[in-house]
């Protein structure tokens, strides 16, 4: 994680001079000492070889995906391509019991990190080592899919987690966005007298509450804290940084920060958004992709949308430049694919230039391959926070193994229910590490 975070700051260096850049769009080129691919046995005459691809994208990413599997289909006339999108939060499961019952798709959706390893490690994942070109992606982006030195994935997009705030009700309220979390907290108070939800939060499936946890232990303990219990080498996730953490959050929950019911409300529904798009809240806290959901949803209301990176906390390690973040999405193969060399085109149909273009300049998308330019105004502020961090910390659901990762959503989503305490959650996350993480 350390070397990850490291390099990453090499590679935010290149996505800024890139900008400056040409700004065509040519497809990436092929690795020169790309190995060959075994060819798949030929299809009958008359019959075209079927390729099943998984993706979770929506809104005008989702369209952008399409067009690009139909103008493959259109340079491979023999390739006929079943494109099925999946919301967010099923997905993962639905992978998982396909890959268990091995009929996975020929080519899905990943984040990297650990939630890929575990099928890596079951050998269910294609090596693409040398059949797609390294050179075409930052560092950091293929860092998530690269384990013992080899590539299982092509990453398109990178994504990394600021406040949007509705700039109208900041307006009317006389409120500036945040400098410190003591800032924030007034921010909290006010809207809340002025009976505005301050924080619109939809999190049933856990993950959307896990970004809070990841920000207070980074602005307490620093960018390592982590790092260090992750790799077992100092603090640990039973350290009084992570209690800390816990207890900020029950604050939070205490002063209602968030609509009530919040446990129990669909993100991928758009519940939480609706909030927004209504004027019933004022801000939430989300990944990149949060723009495109609103281009798809509610168009009118981007007009009303500004960002804001989380507080740093007063006496706390971290820095605001200091960033919670990820890659996604990663398109891997399943090693069963019954036609591989054709899968491997598709990836790399999937993370060209070309489509990395269209997605930052349509879909306000930080992109993960390399030579593309920023003109969308919120792509730009995106890739300029991502530009002047000071290190980024990739998602612990996607970074921690399937399960221990799963128990740190549990515990999160418990405190933020108040059904478990700091100690008690911090302890259970660090007894399960003792027996996941054995180095």
């Amino acid at each position: 994680m350390k070397k990850w975070i490291a390099m990453l700051c090499v590679c935010v260096l290149f996505v800024i001079s890139a900008c400056s850049g040409s700004g065509t769009t040519p497809a990436a080129p092929a690795a020169p000492d790309a190995k060959p691919t075994q060819p798949a046995p030929a299809a009958k005459a008359g019959e075209k070889k079927k390729l099943s691809f998984w993706y979770i994208d929506t809104g005008k990413r989702k369209e952008l995906i399409e067009a690009a599997v139909q103008k493959f289909m259109k340079d491979h006339p023999d390739v006929d391509v079943e494109a099925v999108q999946i919301p967010n939060d099923p997905y993962k499961t639905k992978l998982s019991v396909a890959m268990g019952g091995g009929n996975p798709p020929d080519v899905f959706h990943s984040w990297g990190g650990g939630w890929l390893k575990q099928f890596v490690s079951a050998n269910q994942v294609l090596d693409l080592t040398g059949k797609i070109s390294s050179d075409a992606f930052l560092t950091a982006g293929l860092d998530v899919a690269t384990f013992d030195k080899k590539v299982y994935g092509a990453p398109l997009a990178m994504s990394v987690v600021p406040f949007y705030y509705n700039k109208e009700i900041f307006a009317k309220y006389n409120i500036q966005p945040p400098q410190t979390y003591d800032e924030l907290l007034t921010i909290i108070d006010k809207l809340k007298k002025e009976n505005i939800i301050p924080i619109a939060l939809a999190n049933q499936t856990k993950w959307p509450a896990a970004f809070y946890l990841m920000y207070f232990a980074n602005r307490l303990g620093g960018s390592e804290i982590f790092n260090e219990a992750f790799e077992r080498k100092g603090r640990t996730f039973d350290d009084e940084t992570y209690v800390k953490a816990g207890e900020m959050i029950q604050d939070l929950v205490k002063r209602g920060a968030f609509n009530p019911g919040f446990n129990g409300i669909q993100y991928d529904t758009g519940n939480s958004r609706q909030l927004m798009y209504t004027g019933k809240a004022a801000m939430e806290m989300q990944t990149s992709s949060y723009i495109n959901n609103i281009r798809a949803e509610s168009p009118d209301f981007e007009k009303k949308v500004g960002m804001f990176p989380f507080p740093a906390i007063p006496g706390g390690k971290g820095k605001v430049t200091d960033l919670v973040g990820g890659v996604s999405p990663v398109f891997s193969i399943a090693a069963k694919t019954k036609y591989p060399a054709e899968a491997v085109e598709l990836v790399k149909a999937l993370t060209s230039k070309e489509l990395a273009q269209q997605m930052a300049d349509q879909a306000s998308t930080i992109s993960a391959v390399k030579g593309v330019t920023y003109s969308d105004p919120f792509a730009k502020e995106l890739n300029d926070m991502l530009g002047k961090a000071t290190s980024m910390q990739t998602f612990y659901d996607q970074t921690l193994p399937a399960e221990l990762a799963e128990l740190h959503k549990d515990t999160t989503q418990n405190l933020f229910g108040n059904s478990m305490t700091p100690a008690a959650a911090a302890k259970e996350m660090e007894t399960k590490a003792k027996e996941v993480l054995k180095k």
